[in-house]
């Protein structure tokens, strides 16, 4: 069954749990019924109901997200929830957007996909959510993404470059981050081209989200005539890494591509590293703050893919204004790649809430997106299109320094 097929058969499995799910929640009437978005007179009680079914209320607009904010990747959850809650702020303390507060609700998942699913109920049938934003990770954005669909409601910059979630037949998502297939054949472009690397491993979670980076990488190595010489796994959620480390030790590779979360990184770089030294390359959902804080004085020369600019280089326009807005929402927060893709989601959202004027549907938060092609964010650029949900293709490589800091460099350099 192909990728368009599956996620066609799942949407229909999911609308008919939808279905249920909103029958049993009190008070629910299930997915409302959409607005039409023409403007004109003023909406009639019937129509200002289903805004408010659909999370848009005379003076809010209230976006829902699903995200790990405990167990080992809850570092991402939480910076993911800052920066939205960044951008939100902003908007807000400048003087709302056309009458409206931005508003976020955020439900923990543990990074497991059941619970996402369920929060997602919870969220568009309960809590009345207008969109979900910032869901973290391939397979709970699989679980949400369903629930999404089946109710019309827009599924707004996961943290996560799956390629189910890029079909062009699905017109309710606007993903922001350029995918882990683009990820994974820069690494692969670097390791071959910069230090003539071909002995490249593979270390991955064992879920979509790790099939996701093995495949991309597989098709990349393919590309240029090679394979991985070797590869090893580890379960989500756990630090089981032992077999993989032995794997990959035993592979001898001059690189290994990291496909996997912060904490079961730094634990195989640490141990793997006591037997070989091979260069290590880890794709941005890893988290590379957090990251950076497990590895502590061990992490210099660890590469790490990333889909957004510097948070900490003032120099750049979106990370200036990025910086601005998270002190002013919360002094004590250091900068960080992840909340940095947050706030992008926040604006993101904010530009779609703009675009519609007081008149706000979840269709016309789409169109607005959609028809304007191409979203300005201080310098940032969002270009979506016919049969393109993602808005950016850029990917950066960023190298971790013996100060615990990582700069962006332009090509590899070292090796054994």
């Amino acid at each position: 069954m192909g990728s368009k097929s599956l996620v066609a058969a799942l949407a229909i499995v999911a609308a008919l749990a939808a279905l249920l799910a909103s029958a049993a929640c009190a008070g629910s009437t299930g997915p409302a019924s959409e607005a039409d978005g023409t403007g004109g007179s003023a909406p009639s009680a019937a129509e200002s109901a289903d805004q408010m079914d659909q999370g848009v209320f005379d003076d809010r607009v209230l976006f829902g997200q699903s995200a790990a904010f405990s167990g080992p990747a809850q570092d991402l959850g939480n910076e993911m929830r800052l920066g939205i809650q960044a951008a939100f702020h902003e908007a807000n303390e400048a003087g709302v957007v056309h009458g409206r507060r931005l508003e976020l609700e955020s439900l923990d998942d543990g990074y497991e996909s059941d619970a996402a699913f369920s929060n997602t109920q919870q969220l568009l049938y309960e809590r009345k959510v207008f969109a979900l934003i910032g869901a973290v990770g391939t397979p709970t954005s699989r679980s949400a993404f369903l629930s999404a669909n089946s109710a019309g409601a827009p599924f707004l910059a996961p943290f996560t470059g799956a390629e189910f979630l890029r079909d062009p037949e699905l017109d309710n998502i606007l993903n922001l981050r350029a995918s882990y297939y683009q990820e994974t054949e820069e690494m692969v472009e670097r390791l071959t081209e910069d230090l003539g690397f071909t002995r490249i491993a593979v270390f991955y979670q064992n879920d979509s989200f790790g099939q996701a980076g093995l495949a991309g990488t597989i098709q990349a190595l393919q590309r240029r005539g090679l394979e991985p010489v070797g590869s090893g796994y580890y379960e989500r959620n756990t630090g089981a890494t032992t077999a993989a480390v032995f794997h990959i030790v035993e592979a001898d590779p001059e690189a290994v591509i990291m496909v996997g979360a912060y904490a079961p990184v730094a634990k195989t770089i640490q141990a793997v590293r006591e037997q070989i030294d091979p260069v290590f390359m880890a794709i941005s959902f890893v988290g590379s703050k957090a990251l950076a804080e497990e590895l502590g004085p061990d992490g210099a020369g660890i590469y790490v893919t990333q889909v957004v600019p510097s948070p900490d280089d003032a120099s750049i326009a979106v990370a200036a204004r990025y910086q601005a807005a998270l002190a002013a929402y919360d002094p004590e927060a250091t900068p960080s790649f992840v909340s940095l893709e947050g706030y992008l989601a926040g604006r993101l959202a904010i530009a779609g809430v703009d675009g519609c004027g007081p008149d706000l549907t979840r269709d016309c938060f789409l169109n607005a997106i959609r028809n304007k092609q191409s979203v300005g964010i201080d310098g940032f650029q969002l270009v979506y299109g016919p049969g393109d949900n993602q808005g950016s293709d850029a990917v950066f490589i960023t190298v971790l320094g013996n100060d615990g800091q990582y700069r962006q460099v332009d090509r590899l350099a070292g090796g054994r």
